[in-house]
C-alpha cells in the first residue's frame, strides 16, 4: 500500500505520546515501507516531524479527557470494515438501535443520567453478533481450506455463528465448548448441524491458544482474535454513526476483545470524541485487572448467569488494542445485570443474556457518563427459564 507522509508541526508532548501509543521511541516508527527516520528535516524545528497520512494508513486520531490528540495503530482498517460490510449481507441484519425509556422507573435506575440506547444484536439469525465476524471470515477464507471443515471454541455465540454459515456452505462445523457452556446455546449449535465437544474450562481455553484440538483436522476460525472477526463486528460502529452520529459514549460486553476492538477502531477513526468502554462482570472481570496491573493477569473465574463474557485472563495482544483503543472497562454485579435484563424486558419487550445486561447496567450506572449512551446488546441467548427465575426475583 503506498503511504503519503507529510510535514505536521507538533507539540513535544505530542511526540512523545505518539511514541508512547506506538511503543517506539520518539523520532522514529514503522510503516508498510519499513522503518524510517521521522526526525526534523534541516531547516525544521524541533516540533516538526513527518506523519502518516491518517486516510492512507492505519493511524487513528482520538481525544482523551485532556483534549490532547493521541495517535493509535488500528487493528483494523476502515476499508476493511466496508468491505465486511458488503461480505456479511446476506447473513447478517442491520439490527435496530432503539431507546431505553428509564423515566418513572422505580428501580435501582430511577436516577440514570443518561440517556439510553440499546444496539439490539440480540435480533440477529442465530440471536448474538457473532454472526457478524464468523461471516466475514468464512467469506474470506479461500474454499479448498473450507472443505476441510471449519473448528471454533466458543461458550455458545459463535458456535451458533460458525455452524450457521458452515451449513449456509454446506461444510462440517466442530465446536469446543466448556462444560460450563448453557445448554440452550448446545442445542441451538446441533439444531444448527454442528458437532459440540464438551471439555473443562482449562482445556477449553486451550483451544483459544493453540487453535487446534486433538483429532480435528479443520480450518479454526478464532472467536475474537482474528482481525476479519474484528472487521465484521466493526460494521456495528458504522451502523451507529449512521443511525446516531451524535452519541457520547458505547458501552461493549467484553468477552475476548474481538467485539470492542472492532467497534472501537472504527469510532477513533471516525468519532474519536465517543468514549469507549468495555463492560465485566465481577466473577470474571479479567480486563479490569489488566488494565490496572498494566499487563495481562489472572484472576479468579466463577461461572454465572453472565456465560457469554468473562475468563480468566486476557489475550496480550488483545490487551495490547484494549488499552489504547478504550477508555476503561466497567465492572457490574451479577445484581445489577440481573436488574438491568429485568429493566428492558420491562421498558422494551427484549429479552437479553447475561453479557448484553452488564453493558446495559453499566451505561445505567452513570460510569460512562451523561448524555447519549449506547449499550451493544451482544446477545439473547439464554434459558427461558433462567431468565424468568433471575427476573421474577427483583
Amino acid at each position: 500500500m503506498a503511504v503519503a507522509c507529510r510535514v505536521e508541526t507538533v507539540s513535544t508532548f505530542e511526540t512523545h505520546l505518539y511514541a508512547y501509543w506506538r511503543g517506539t521511541e520518539a523520532r522514529s516508527h514503522d510503516c508498510e515501507r519499513g522503518p524510517h527516520e521521522c526526525a526534523p528535516r534541516q531547516g525544521k524545528s524541533a516540533g516538526q516531524r513527518l506523519r502518516h497520512d491518517v486516510y492512507e494508513t492505519k493511524i487513528g486520531i482520538g481525544r482523551r479527557a485532556t483534549g490532547r490528540r493521541y495517535y493509535v495503530e488500528m487493528p483494523v482498517q476502515l476499508a476493511q470494515v466496508e468491505a465486511a460490510r458488503r461480505n456479511i449481507a446476506s447473513a447478517a441484519l442491520r439490527t435496530p438501535l432503539v431507546r431505553c425509556y428509564t423515566e418513572c422507573y422505580t428501580g435501582s435506575y430511577a436516577e440514570a443520567p443518561a440517556e439510553l440506547y440499546l444496539k439490539l444484536e440480540n435480533l440477529q439469525p442465530i440471536g448474538s453478533f457473532k454472526i457478524r465476524g464468523a461471516a466475514n471470515v468464512m467469506a474470506l477464507t479461500p474454499r479448498d481450506r473450507l472443505e476441510r471443515g471449519v473448528l471454533t471454541a466458543s461458550a455458545g455465540n459463535m458456535a451458533q455463528g460458525v455452524a450457521f454459515c458452515a451449513r449456509r456452505m454446506g461444510i462440517p462445523a466442530t465446536i469446543v465448548a466448556p462444560d460450563t457452556a448453557p445448554a440452550t446455546k448446545m442445542r441451538a449449535v446441533e439444531r444448527l448441524g454442528g458437532r459440540v465437544i464438551q471439555v473443562p474450562f482449562a482445556e477449553w481455553w486451550n483451544t483459544f491458544e493453540t487453535r487446534t484440538y486433538p483429532g480435528i483436522d479443520a480450518t479454526f476460525i478464532h472467536a475474537f482474535d482474528d482481525l476479519d472477526v474484528m472487521a465484521g463486528n466493526g460494521v456495528i460502529a458504522l451502523e451507529l454513526l449512521e443511525d446516531l452520529p451524535d452519541m457520547d459514549a458505547v458501552v461493549i460486553p467484553w468477552g475476548g476483545g474481538g467485539l470492542s476492538c472492532g467497534i472501537a477502531a472504527v469510532l477513533r477513526a471516525r468519532a474519536p470524541r465517543v468514549r469507549i468502554y468495555a463492560a465485566e462482570v465481577e466473577t470474571a472481570a479479567p480486563l479490569a485487572a489488566a488494565l490496572a496491573a498494566g499487563e495481562p493477569c489472572t484472576v479468579d473465574y466463577r461461572p454465572s448467569f453472565v456465560d457469554g463474557i468473562g475468563s480468566k485472563s486476557v489475550f496480550r495482544n488483545m490487551f495490547e488494542h484494549a488499552r489504547k483503543l478504550l477508555d476503561g472497562s466497567l465492572v457490574v454485579t451479577l445484581d445489577e445485570a440481573a436488574q438491568a435484563m429485568k429493566l428492558v424486558a420491562e421498558r422494551n419487550r427484549v429479552i437479553v443474556e447475561g453479557a448484553s445486561a452488564c453493558a446495559i447496567a453499566a451505561a445505567l450506572s452513570g460510569r460512562a457518563g451523561s448524555g447519549k449512551v449506547v449499550a451493544i446488546v451482544s446477545g439473547g441467548n439464554i434459558d427461558l427459564d433462567k431468565f424468568a427465575q433471575l427476573t421474577a426475583a427483583r
